[in-house]
């Protein structure tokens, strides 16, 4: 009983993990196909790689439920219950966390465009699209932003 307990833990944080966000500029969600965005040109002025961490809390909730029904069956007076809950969801909740940062972190760019229109912005995305500075590009923005590059004139 107490291994089927543990064996659950596992495949919850994978679940959670799951859950991760795709960032990148060529992803679109199917909510996402047909709506109209904007596009602004502009110059790519600068780039650098940041790291892209998760602002869920799936994995420390997933992480502390499974850990707590774990906890719950150590001992056997009602007390040794309670307290192995209360211990176990404490573990499950911090490995759940760590599993949830690991699972989930990416790398990605965050761009500096000089607009066409003399505005600068700033669009942080996924690595998949890369471009460097001094290199035209479409800023596209609606309910989300992106950079791609702009092959016109």
């Amino acid at each position: 009983m107490k291994k089927a307990a543990l064996l659950m833990i596992l495949p919850m944080l994978l679940a959670a993990g799951a859950c991760t966000s795709r960032i990148g500029a060529d992803q679109y969600d199917t909510n996402a196909v047909g709506e109209v965005n904007r596009a602004l040109k502009g110059t790519v002025v600068s780039v650098r790689q940041i790291s892209i961490a998760s602002d869920s809390s799936a994995g420390t909730l997933i992480g502390g439920a499974a850990g707590g029904v774990a906890g719950s069956m150590i001992g056997g007076s009602d007390t040794a219950h309670i307290l192995g809950a209360i211990g176990g969801a404490v573990v499950g909740g911090i490995a759940g966390n760590a599993a949830q940062e690991g699972l989930s972190s990416q790398s990605g760019y965050e761009y500096v465009i000089q607009l066409d229109n003399g505005s600068m912005v700033t669009v942080s995305q996924g690595n998949d699209v890369l471009l460097s500075p001094g290199q035209k590009c479409m800023v596209l923005y609606g309910k989300r932003a992106r950079v791609v590059p702009y092959y016109g004139n």
